[in-house]
């Protein structure tokens, strides 16, 4: 969605008298329900009416000017996009554009990609160039009209105020291409002669700026291949057994359902360990190989980035394709063959929040959405790890949501092998019933020698034998249940040590995306080897596996008459507060989840630990095989 469109001649007709950054506000509003902050404002009053004076000047006045336009599937917006015919091939012609309006600017420290700006000593800025180059690629990568034309789009930063090239000079050292050229105010001409280059004078723009509005969104050919070769290239993503039962019985649906012309629904279950999201990774560079138009979306902010990471370490382009459940509400219905749904438990009731746009906010449900926007729909979920308030991704959920749309009834895949917790079915098992997710109640640890149970007596205890199994080699984190306050860090960029236990205290892990001190973002608490020193929660946990687990039972889960009860007033996340739309049976089903979460992380061995006495003597005698005292 482009918030303004006018040819190049009308928006120096508008620029003239005025109104122009008041009709962009307007439609913002109208759009987005926001009002625009007087920055944007005063960015749109300042950089457009010298935007069109350039097109007019360059005697481009028929080519069409799309002002804040929507990149889709993302929160991102291009200051301006020309859309017009090419002079020399006659195909169509995007070019990209950044305004800025730095008059100085210097490369910050010794990273190129970053750059400080007049009146910002201490906040670097991404080089414009790095900007509009993202922008660029990104365009082309999903626009499918845009698929197999390399060349029909460009980019250009433009730093009109700019009138010196010394107050700039450090920029030029950052390397340049078509999808990212630098422009001053200084050399305006140049500037000019490289739209001229770009855009046919002679042409109306408009229906080249409608083909790319109305163009459906998918992944181009060309990043389909880049995400299978870096996808399958890693062992990481090899199947086993059932793994690869379940790979082949997707695929062969979705070819099935191509040839057919018609729409399917397939839902895989499977416990902690059991290998969803091992599947998902494989089955995204599979139907990437084939051609397929295929993307991967999940609801947790920590577990997209870190596969973000992962899957895209050698090519960041194939970051794009990892998405979050919520960035679906503008899809055409069917627009790509495939959607893979990972921690589909995690799914929301609707897409909207704070930030969504006002025409949005219909009340659509987003099950609606993701079945909607793919031929095939692939949820990969296990319904005891539905946490928080609002949730609802269960096979029931989808079930009843495909009987009310008329669609068929869902595929529904159950992985029975277990691969996470060391292989032990048993363990897995044996936290279920702990804590009542399963039939029979708790009952003593048994043992399995591929996977071991221990209780600490003191969070130090915990602590250092976790710090023991670190220095033999193995990964080891430490993570809560939400019963201590979670405070922001201190000015001096400190951590505050909120879980208190006795003399032991640690801080939560990070809540943002940037580190603090030596302490990672959240979504890298997992795995990275600096995460060990803080406490994470089920938000961090969730998704991720380490080789030791140890977990500390919050006073809102303690053992009462031979059984785990929990207590309400004893938890301190946010997500519980209301009682009005989480009741108590409620509270108690997903406290339950969350440690059934927090338990099964280990591969080789968890160590619980509880600070309430009654709790920890009757863990002792779970573990040690002896229920009689507990």
């Amino acid at each position: 969605m482009t918030l303004f469109r006018h040819s190049a001649v009308g928006i120096a007709d508008l620029t003239t008298d005025g109104t122009l950054a008041a009709r962009i506000a307007e439609q913002m509003r109208y759009h987005t329900g926001r009002r625009a902050a007087p920055a944007e404002l005063r960015s749109w009053e300042r950089s457009l009416p010298v935007l069109a004076q350039d097109l007019i000047q360059a005697g481009l006045g028929n080519v069409e000017v799309l002002i804040e336009h929507h990149l889709p599937l993302t929160s991102k917006r291009a200051d301006v996009v020309l859309a017009g015919r090419h002079p020399k091939t006659g195909g169509s012609s995007y070019v990209v554009i950044e305004l800025k309006q730095w008059s100085r600017a210097a490369a910050w420290q010794d990273d190129r990609e970053l750059v400080l700006i007049e009146g910002y000593p201490n906040s670097p800025r991404l080089h414009p160039v790095a900007q509009v180059r993202g922008y660029c690629d990104y365009l082309a990568d999903f626009t499918r009209s845009l698929d197999g034309q390399p060349d029909a789009v460009a980019g250009a930063a433009y730093l009109h105020n700019a009138t010196a090239e010394s107050a700039v000079h450090d920029l030029y050292e950052y390397p340049q291409d078509l999808r990212g050229r630098l422009f001053i105010g200084a050399r305006r001409s140049e500037f000019t002669d490289f739209l001229r280059e770009r855009l046919d004078p002679s042409v109306p723009g408009s229906p080249y700026a409608d083909q790319l509005i109305g163009s459906a969104v998918a992944p181009s050919k060309q990043l389909l291949a880049v995400a299978a070769d870096e996808v399958q290239r890693r062992e990481q993503f090899v199947l086993l057994a059932e793994q690869k039962l379940a790979h082949s019985l997707v695929v062969h649906e979705v070819e099935r359902i191509r040839r057919a012309d018609q729409k399917s629904i397939i839902i895989v279950t499977g416990g902690p360990g059991s290998g969803k999201s091992v599947i998902a990774l494989s089955l995204f560079g599979e139907l990437s190989r084939r051609g397929r138009t295929v993307l991967h979306a999940t609801g947790s902010r920590s577990f997209t980035l870190t596969l973000r990471k992962v899957a895209g370490a050698r090519q960041p382009r194939v970051q794009r394709m990892f998405k979050y459940f919520n960035q679906f509400m503008d899809a055409e219905a069917n627009e790509l063959d495939v959607l893979i749904l990972d921690e589909a438990h995690r799914i929301r009731e609707t897409s909207v929040d704070r930030y969504t746009p006002a025409q949005f906010r219909t009340g659509r449900p987003q099950i609606e959405e993701l079945v909607a926007a793919a031929r095939v729909p692939v949820f990969f979920l296990d319904e005891n790890q539905v946490v928080k308030p609002g949730e609802l991704g269960t096979v029931a959920d989808i079930q009843r949501y495909a009987a009310s749309a008329g669609l068929p009834t869902p595929i529904h895949i159950s992985l029975d092998g277990q691969f996470r917790c060391g292989g032990s079915e048993e363990y897995v098992r044996w936290v279920l019933q702990l804590l009542e997710l399963d039939d029979g109640g708790p009952v003593p640890w048994t043992g399995d020698p591929s996977f071991e149970v221990q209780i600490a007596d003191t969070p130090e205890a915990m602590e250092a034998t976790l710090k023991a199994k670190m220095a033999e080699g193995y990964g080891a984190r430490i993570a809560a249940g939400y019963c201590w306050p979670w405070s922001d860090p201190r000015p001096d960029k400190t951590l505050v040590p909120d879980v208190q236990i006795g003399d032991w205290c640690r801080p939560w892990n990070v809540k943002g995306d940037r580190k603090v001190g030596e302490a990672p973002p959240a979504a890298l608490w997992a795995s990275d080897p600096n995460g060990f020193d803080q406490v994470g929660c089920v938000y961090t946990a969730q998704g991720f596996e380490y080789d030791w687990s140890g977990v500390i039972l919050g006073p809102d889960l303690v053992w009462r008459n031979g059984r785990f009860t929990t207590i309400r007033d004893a938890n301190k996340d946010p997500a519980f507060r209301n009682r009005k739309t989480t009741d108590d049976p409620t509270f108690d089903r997903l406290v339950r989840n969350t440690y059934k979460v927090l338990l099964t992380r280990g591969m080789v061995g968890t160590i619980l630990y509880s600070p309430d006495p009654e709790t920890r003597d009757a863990l002792h005698q779970l573990a040690s095989g002896d229920l009689t005292r507990a």
